[in-house]
């Protein structure tokens, strides 16, 4: 019997769930020394750039049917792919700490019992979601996505509708090219898994289309609503921003309980890939090894600035989709059959390395598009003179 599709609308309403985030609101706060001018321009183009390039990484596994892991080994070979797979769990491990963290912190600015026990305390609901399975929780994260929907459009409506000034931070903290890559590195963190939902879909291209527009659309959203309050309370704590916005302890409340209901997601996945490194490890039991990992984490490691960890995101899978573009929309080449594909490997921490170094250089369209540009092309050169040489 063949596996029931998924339609246009449902694959608009997981990028949609996925875009309703804490993260995304905290990364945006950081955006506030801009100006709101500045501050949406980066916004808007990082976006542009990040979610066109999460279309092609999605129209890549809906096309071929596979998981974005799956489709990874068609360019660097079966075994050359387990690399990212091992990325992509430690990006989910990071995910999982950052979220615990941030969750940790709201929840310490309702009670004030501190940051620690809180985070054991949504570790271990985590813990419990994780457990009673993901299939069991779907009506009560759509709850919760909905709460936090309902709270920006409040948050909104407090920021932007109610006469309040809003005022630049002080220090310009962040470059626009900066900013810019900010925006970028959001959606470039779901490249990994976004084809793991377009190959189940009917029409994957229209659903990878839908599914990237309906991202960038709310996801610069929360970036602006954070930007937004920033500048409205001058500061930069969640908790303190939800109070002094007049949301007190019913907005910290239901930033807590979407924390714990989205950030299982990140464990679960983080899990499933894990047993698709180690096939004797259950993918569930991984995920609970994660959360404990990601909890005590969130407890050893202040987790404010996560800027550089968005920024290693990108290093990372800026140059992998890059490679994977150029792999199947140009050179048309499929490195499954073979254990590791040494030349695109090769082309890709050429790439990261061009990353890192582009990040010294203050560049108004951010550090991705130009890497990627870069290790394309040089992705195009090296498999021609490989081909050549094989003649």
């Amino acid at each position: 019997m063949e596996q029931k599709k998924t339609s246009l609308f449902e694959n608009g309403l997981i990028w949609f769930g996925a875009a309703v985030s804490l993260a995304e609101i905290l990364t945006g706060m950081s955006f506030s020394s801009l100006g709101m001018g500045k501050g949406i321009a980066a916004v808007v183009i990082g976006h542009v750039i990040g979610c066109v390039m999460l279309f092609l990484a999605g129209v890549i596994g809906g096309k071929m049917r596979l998981s974005a892991m799956e489709t990874v080994k068609a360019s660097f070979g079966s075994k050359g792919g387990l690399l990212f797979s091992t990325l992509n769990v430690l990006q989910l491990v990071g995910w999982t700490a950052i979220m615990i963290y941030d969750g940790a912190l709201a929840a310490d600015g309702i009670f004030g019992t501190g940051r620690i026990l809180w985070c054991v305390v949504i570790g271990a609901l985590i813990i419990l979601w994780i457990m009673v399975g993901i299939s069991n929780l779907g009506k009560i994260n759509t709850v919760a996505m909905a709460a936090l929907f309902i709270l920006t459009v409040i948050l909104c409506k407090v920021i932007f509708f109610s006469g309040n000034v809003l005022t630049p931070a002080a220090e310009q903290a962040l470059s626009f090219g900066g900013a810019v890559e900010l925006s970028v590195a959001m959606p470039l963190s779901w490249l990994p898994l976004i084809s793991d939902y377009t190959r189940e879909a009917e029409k994957p291209v229209k659903a990878t289309a839908v599914s990237a527009i309906v991202y960038g659309i709310v996801s610069c959203w929360m970036y602006i609503i954070g930007m937004g309050a920033a500048m409205l309370t001058e500061g930069s704590d969640i908790a303190e921003i939800m109070v002094k916005a007049g949301l007190g302890v019913a907005g910290l409340l239901i930033i807590v309980f979407s924390t714990v209901t989205t950030t299982f997601l990140d464990a679960y996945s983080a899990g499933i890939s894990f047993e698709s490194i180690f096939s004797k490890i259950k993918g569930k039991y991984a995920a609970v090894a994660v959360t404990v990992i990601g909890t005590v984490a969130a407890v050893i490691w202040p987790m404010d600035d996560i800027t550089d960890f968005l920024y290693l995101i990108g290093s990372v899978f800026a140059p992998m989709i890059a490679v994977q573009i150029a792999d199947f929309f140009i050179i048309k080449k499929d490195s499954r059959g073979r254990g590791f594909d040494f030349i695109n490997l090769a082309v890709w921490l050429v790439g990261f390395i061009c990353y890192r170094l582009l990040m010294n250089v203050d560049i108004i369209v951010g550090y991705t598009l130009p890497d990627m540009v870069i290790t394309a092309l040089l992705c195009l050169a090296a498999q021609g003179c490989y081909k050549k040489l094989k003649k």
